[in-house]
């Protein structure tokens, strides 16, 4: 778990965008890097996680840790166009590959009950290590905002020394699907789909309000770059709650408490279209940071719970494909508008939350229909 901590620590996170723009990129140059970074993840997403099954988990999980600090010293070193282009491809490779492997590795190595409160922890621990990474951030940008980028790179090359020391997990060769057969495996509930694309749309809402738009929402409430991190913290410290997912999914059920979580978004997202005030954004903001990050084990685990084949990596990058698929088309839409005006970012941004909204309510009522 210490793993998951240190890859936590990026602490030019809470200045991302700034750092982007300060090294001569415009908005629409991120939001276009970060869409082709999405068609990259679409298409190699599926063949890393078929070649993890074969590989080995561990085996696979020490290669894309290796490429992640390799791609955070690409980082610190961009300064146009072409080389942020180049850190985002290795970027993608890595979140291609990490896709699928590390969840399969963790619930193929715990009892299937256990799943949520595991991966509330999983998430808990990475929060905690962007926590820690939010406060120090605060003290770095005032020294240099160049050296968020270059600090990251250490906890990085600690990762990747960590991941040699995971311990693997043993599948049976005999049992190994074709890719077919596993393609078919993953489509055979066709609901599924349904909620694939549900929490997709919800989660790029997330990565655009709170990676992208979030800072340019503090400029417009007046709050000074250098509080930016102490924000964050504040925010990071929020979702440390996912840990307590399981127990509201165990009061409401697990599309329940979604659909719940769900309702939060969409109203903070209404709310940041209209405010200039800088508690109230930085309030809606942590909230939908809050709500997306106690989804995340409940979706795990839905996902988990579909799976009945030892192609488990596979059948999760599947799934992670098509949602990076909506999310690739929702970031560019979100992009053009945020060009615009950052109020018709955060209509956008309604929209795809209250369409999500649709979808999980959909899927809740096939999925009860068929149990029935």
């Amino acid at each position: 778990m210490q793993l998951f901590f240190c890859k936590g620590l990026f602490f030019y996170g809470p200045v991302a965008t700034l750092y982007r723009q300060a090294r001569g990129l415009s908005m629409s140059q991120i939001f276009l890097i970060e869409s082709i970074s999405w068609i990259l993840i679409i298409i190699l997403e599926v063949p890393w996680g078929w070649f993890s099954d074969r590989l080995g988990y561990k085996k696979t999980l020490v290669l894309v840790n290796t490429l992640f600090f390799l791609s955070k010293i690409v980082f610190y070193m961009s300064g146009s166009f072409v080389l942020f282009l180049l850190e985002r491809v290795l970027l993608s490779i890595v979140l291609a590959g990490l896709s699928g492997c590390d969840i399969a590795l963790i619930y193929s190595s715990i009892e299937e009950e256990e799943s949520q409160r595991v991966f509330g922890r999983y998430n808990a621990l990475g929060t905690l290590g962007f926590l820690l990474a939010s406060v120090l951030s605060s003290f770095i940008v005032e020294i240099s905002l160049d050296y968020t980028a270059l600090f990251t790179i250490f906890p990085y090359a600690l990762a990747a020394i960590l991941t040699l020391f995971l311990a693997e997990v043993k599948n049976d060769d005999k049992d190994k699907q074709k890719f077919k057969e596993s393609l078919k495996q993953a489509f055979r509930h066709k609901t599924i789909i349904i909620f694939i694309i549900s929490i997709a749309l919800i989660i790029e809402v997330f990565q655009a309000v709170t990676v992208f738009l979030n800072q340019s929402q503090y400029s417009k409430s007046g709050i000074d770059a250098k509080y930016f991190g102490v924000i964050l913290a504040g925010i990071q410290c929020l979702r440390l709650f996912s840990v307590k997912s399981n127990y509201l999914s165990k009061k409401l059920g697990d599309c329940q408490a979604i659909i719940v979580l769900n309702s939060l978004v969409i109203l903070c997202c209404i709310v940041l279209i209209f405010t200039s005030s800088s508690i109230l954004s930085v309030m809606t903001i942590g909230l939908v940071s809050l709500s997306v990050a106690m989804i995340g084990p409940i979706e795990m685990d839905i996902k988990n719970k579909t799976i009945r084949t030892s192609n488990r990596a596979t059948i999760l990058s599947i799934y992670s494909m098509i949602g990076s698929l909506i999310a690739s088309i929702g970031n560019i839409i979100i992009g053009k508008t945020a060009d615009y005006s950052l109020d018709k970012a955060f209509i956008t941004c309604s929209i795809m939350s209250i369409l999500s909204f649709i979808l999980i309510i959909l899927y809740y009522k096939l999925t009860k229909e068929k149990n029935s």
